[in-house]
Order: structure tokens, then sequence, then C-alpha cells
């Protein structure tokens, strides 16, 4: 006896697809030539905040820069929302859709580096944009604000909003932001990361939950009474041995890592205090969760077996991305409009110079830089994590990657940060304002699009939880049909009944 039905085979026998309206050439022609026109001043924004390199929670310079920056073109900004100080929420326009764009503007610690192609630490500079969020806060608002100066020429309804969200790199700014409601009345995100390519498909990432584990000891001395010490170095190091053999035992996409925050003063001292920063990653959070119990279980035996006392807290928490492949195909046919980065002789030069310094080696080819690669579904995590994920849980969400770095360079490299800093990265970052710019556009010009998008997020976070839900889809179909009929209204397909309705139902969590 069938328990559980998808809706979505259900759709596909009673639906007709809806023809998405098109930007007309005349405004994208608009909204490219304008950001060719001011990419030199974006640059400017993104080196600024590249300069600033502030670390999560504390990027006040950067926070401030972009808000006045909206501000100034003529958007609505609330400052300091979800309790966090440097998150800011900027909107202009009113009533539906409402399209959020997502920036980030937190540096990495310890990163340090100039924008020159080798190593080279900036004096007096402890941070550096390794993951390129310069880039990322710079872009959305430069695509955002034109957007918004298109809507105003053309009268679009609707509204655009800039979410300027802080401390994506381990800090899960986002997470609270969806927590305190701020994206409850958004019909679709869309976002973008700096890349070493161009790519834009429906693909999940990791979910990651993060923790110190803190150890206290006896301090004593080492050589004259060690045996009145007792070590949170031990504890430390004990724990990692049992989360190392751990390893063999998990499933194999779980990623653990680790690093000691502090280990002691001085070899003649028994420390009396040690910490380890743990990262736990999978696919799929409850995996996640059952993994960071047995962690946790490593830390408490630890503990007990040094005669040591442990505590822990949780940084942050966040979940996988929801693929949205209604959303992700629209900024797959801009990107490719769009293309890809193009060097100079100049940037040809600093490029080969940064590619001597991969040791790890590279299959990439500087060429890379201007093609888009394929588009492509990807359901199970892969890569890194991101606090998008928590995003894409609540609301639609579709992002893309363009070619800031050199092809081949790591993410958190320094050879990254060197790239971000100049004109490459700048490069990048308009191919993606661009993207992102034609993709909100293509949405306020076909805002049943969102439907489709809903539908589909409902669908992957989970399912009609029984037989009588799919009655119910029908007596709901044939209710509102008959009323819209009567009320003359035909611009109704049955698809749109049925997405209507089901986006009502009780749904179970997947």
């Amino acid at each position: 006896m069938i328990s559980k039905i998808s809706y979505v085979p259900f759709f596909l026998l009673l639906g007709t697809l809806i023809s998405a309206a098109q930007t007309s050439k005349e405004d994208k022609k608009m909204v490219l030539e304008s950001l060719e026109q001011h990419a030199s001043h974006y640059a400017k924004i993104a080196h600024s905040i590249w300069e600033y390199a502030e670390v999560g929670y504390q990027e006040e310079k950067s926070s401030t820069l972009l808000q006045a920056e909206l501000r100034k073109a003529g958007f609505e900004v609330k400052s300091g929302v979800a309790d966090i100080p440097t998150a800011f929420v900027a909107s202009y326009g009113s009533g539906k859709p409402v399209i959020g764009i997502l920036a980030e503007f937190d540096a990495l610690p310890g990163v340090s580096q100039d924008a020159v192609p080798a190593r080279q630490v900036r004096e007096g500079v402890e941070a550096g944009h390794a993951c390129g969020h310069h880039l990322f806060g710079a872009g959305s608002t430069a695509a955002a604000i034109t957007v918004k100066n298109w809507m105003a020429k053309k009268n679009i309804k609707g509204t655009i909003r800039l979410y300027g969200t802080p401390a994506e790199e381990g800090g899960a700014g986002k997470v609270y932001m969806v927590r305190a409601g701020l994206f409850d009345d958004v019909d679709a995100v869309l976002h973008w990361h700096p890349a070493d390519r161009n790519v834009a498909d429906a693909a999940s990432s990791l979910s990651n939950k993060s923790a110190k584990f803190r150890f206290y000891g006896i301090a004593s001395h080492a050589a004259v009474s060690p045996w009145n010490g007792r070590s949170a170095l031990d504890g430390v190091e004990a724990m990692n041995y049992m989360v190392n053999m751990m390893r063999e035992h998990v499933p194999m996409e779980t990623r653990i890592h680790y690093v000691i925050t502090s280990g002691g003063e001085a070899p003649n001292v028994v420390p009396e205090f040690a910490e380890v920063f743990y990262y736990v990653r999978h696919p799929d959070m409850e995996q996640v969760k059952s993994t960071f119990e047995r962690v946790l279980k490593a830390a408490q035996a630890a503990a007990l077996g040094t005669e040591t006392r442990m505590e822990y807290e949780v940084i942050h928490g966040l979940y996988n991305v929801l693929p949205n492949e209604t959303l992700a195909k629209m900024m797959y046919q801009n990107l490719n409009f769009v293309g890809g980065v193009n060097y100079d002789e100049a940037e040809i030069a600093f490029a080969n110079t940064l590619l001597t310094s991969f040791t790890y080696g590279t299959t990439k080819n500087l060429e890379d830089a201007a093609k888009i690669e394929p588009y492509r579904y990807v359901a199970k995590g892969e890569g890194g994590s991101t606090d998008v994920g928590d995003v894409s849980w609540a609301v639609p969400t579709a992002g893309m990657r363009a070619a800031t770095w050199v092809p081949g360079t790591s993410p958190h490299s320094w050879q990254a940060v060197a790239a971000g800093g100049m004109s490459i990265g700048h490069k990048g970052m308009i191919v993606a304002a661009k993207t992102v710019a034609l993709t909100a556009l293509d949405i306020f010009n076909n805002p049943s699009v969102c439907e489709d998008a809903k539908v589909e997020l409902l669908q992957r976070r989970g399912k009609i939880s029984s037989m009588k839900h799919f009655w119910e889809i029908g007596n709901l179909l044939w209710i509102t049909g008959n009323k819209l009929f009567q009320m003359g209204d035909l611009t109704y397909s049955w698809s749109r009944l049925l997405k209507l309705n089901v986006v009502n139902l009780r749904l179970d969590k997947a």
C-alpha cells in the first residue's frame, strides 16, 4: 500500500508549461552597459574592502562602505539586523516579487598577502580576502543598484533587496538572519562566489557543525614536580588521537578537520589550558549531527583519561545547499550570455608568474578563465560549506561562481588574495554582477517563475504526507478552477493552479 506520494509526478500529468517572458535586448543592453561604465567605481569599492581585510563580525568599515553606497543609490537601509552590528538589509521598491541578492564581506585570519604574484605578507595586516568576499560584497551591490536603476526607469513593480551578510567564514551570519525572519517574504535569492572558473549549476554543498573543545588541567613545573600537574594539552592530544582513529569508521563523504588554537605557554610548564577547534562536515546534516556526537564522546573520554575537565562551545552549524534548477537554469543561461574573463597582457604576465607558485600542480590553462563550464545538477553535496545553505532551505536560491582568480588557484590561499586585489579579480566580479543582475531582470519580467521555484523547493525539502493529501490537491484544484472561471480569469494554467495549492499543503521534512 502506498503511504506517501510525491506531488511532482501528479503535477507533470496535469500541468502545462508556462512560457517565460523574455527580457528585452534593450533592457539587457541597458544593464550590461551600466555595469561596464561603472566597473572601475565598483572595483575601487572592492579594493577598499580588500584593504580593510576585516574578519567575521568585525567588518565595521566594510559594512559601512556598502551601506553608504546603497543609501546614495536610493535604497532604504536597515542596519544591525538580527542583532548583528555589521548585518544589514537594503531595499528598493514594494510588493511582489521580492528578490534578494546576498553580499558577503568578511576576510580570513592569517592569510595576509599583497596584490603581487609572489608570497609577500602585507605589513601590519594579519588577515586577507582569501575567499574573495570583498568582490562578493561589491559585485552584489553593483548588481542590486543596477537592477534598481532599471526598475526605476521602467516603472517595474516588485522589491529588490541586498542582504549584507557578515561572518560567512566560521560565523554563519546568514543562519541568524534566516532565524530572525528576514527572508520570510522573499520569493527568490541570488548569490555568487569568487572562484577560479565560471560556473552556474544546481549544486548542493556540505553541511557543517563546528565547536571549540576546551580542556582545563593543573599547572605545575614540568621537571621539578610533573606528578602534581594534569596537562590540558594531553586532553587535546588524546581527543585528536581518538578522532583520527575514528576516521576509518565514518561514511566516506565525511570531513573532519581541526586546529589546536591553544597548547600551553612554555615547555617547562604543564599546560593548565588547551583548546582545539573542530569542523565536522557531510552532505547530510543528520549525519553531521551523528558524527559530531561521536567527536564529543572522544573529548569526554579524553578528559576522563587525562583527569582534566572539558567544556565545549558550538561555534556554528549550517545546512547543505538545496539546489533549485528552476532558478539555476536561468542563471546558467545568463552566464553564457555574459561570457567569461579575458586577460590583457599585464594580467597574463601576472597569472603566469603566479602559476609557478602552485606547488600542488594544476591541469588548468589561463584560457579557462574565459570559458563557461557545462551546467550540472549535483544533488549530493561536495566541496566546502556555506551558510547560504540555510537560506536555500527557506527560499528558492540560485548561485554562480566567476573566475576572479587565476585558473587552478585554491580557495583560502595567498594566491587567491593576490589575484583578488588586482584587475583579474575585478573583471570576474563584473561578470558575476552582470549575470546576477540579468537573472533578477528575468524574474521580474516573469514573476510566475517564483511559483515554479517554490514548488521545487518544497519537493526537495519534503513530500506529501499521505494519499489523503493527493485527493486534497484534486479537490482544491476543482474549487479554485471553478472560482477562477466564474471570475472570468483565464490566465492561470492547470499547472499554476496545482502549484498554488500544493504549497499550502502540510509537508513532511525530508
